[in-house]
């Protein structure tokens, strides 16, 4: 039988968001690398057993923060997803992941330097980051895939990873951002969008074309 809607959260759902909050309020406080899974249980107030039961490693933990991150930002994207012109729902969706992520800004710091190791299972672009990875992508593909006009047919099925590759860049340009309220960060937003706008539409003029197709390309080699 499934839960009543609006029905409290089960006791195992509680502990794993306890689990979760706790160690990103750790992981703020002392680092990534310097908390450990029994320094989250006490803190947590449970058995160090208790919480591997909810989360194997900390690893395992971090990709339950990414899954809730991407949930809460395709909900604030929501408004924006219902505008119709691309620069329009690709901005909103840009700042609503702003406002998603603002209240780990401290946190961002100290795991970035894990994030962006090549080798680490928390990095947006390893196996196990597969889910989180799809579910972003997917958000961009409903920007891209909603837009009237349509976005060109050349680059339609490229375009949303490029837009998530983007929106990576934009995350680090936010953690290093100090201005109040990471503000910096989205008068770029503002300011970026409409180009990019301007550029996807110049695509479509002839001499560009064949331009386009073998960045396109360009794009794919790397890729793969």
């Amino acid at each position: 039988m499934s839960k009543p809607a609006g029905a409290p959260p089960a006791h195992g759902e509680r502990t794993r968001e306890l689990i979760v909050q706790t160690a990103l309020r750790l992981f703020a406080e002392r680092g990534y690398e310097r908390t450990t899974m029994r320094a989250i249980a006490d803190a947590a107030g449970l058995s160090v057993s208790n919480a591997y039961y909810y989360f194997r490693s900390k690893d395992h933990l971090v990709q339950e923060f990414y899954a809730q991150i991407q949930r809460q930002h395709r909900e604030e994207a929501a408004e924006a997803l219902r505008q119709k012109g691309f620069v329009d729902r690709l901005r909103g969706v840009l700042h609503a992941g702003i406002t998603v992520m603002a209240p780990y800004h401290d946190f961002a710091g100290s795991f970035i330097g894990v994030a962006i190791n090549p080798r680490s299972p928390s990095s947006p672009f390893s196996t196990e980051s597969a889910v989180a990875r799809e579910a972003a992508v997917g958000l961009f593909r409903e920007v891209v895939e909603g837009s009237k006009p349509a976005v060109d047919k050349q680059l339609r099925d490229d375009l949303p990873e490029l837009l998530w590759l983007g929106h990576l860049a934009l995350t680090l340009h936010w953690v290093h951002d100090t201005s109040h309220g990471q503000d910096r960060t989205r008068r770029l937003i503002d300011l970026a969008t409409p180009l990019l706008g301007r550029l996807i539409r110049v695509t479509r003029l002839p001499g560009m074309r064949a331009v386009t197709a073998d960045l396109l390309w360009l794009v794919r080699k790397v890729r793969s």
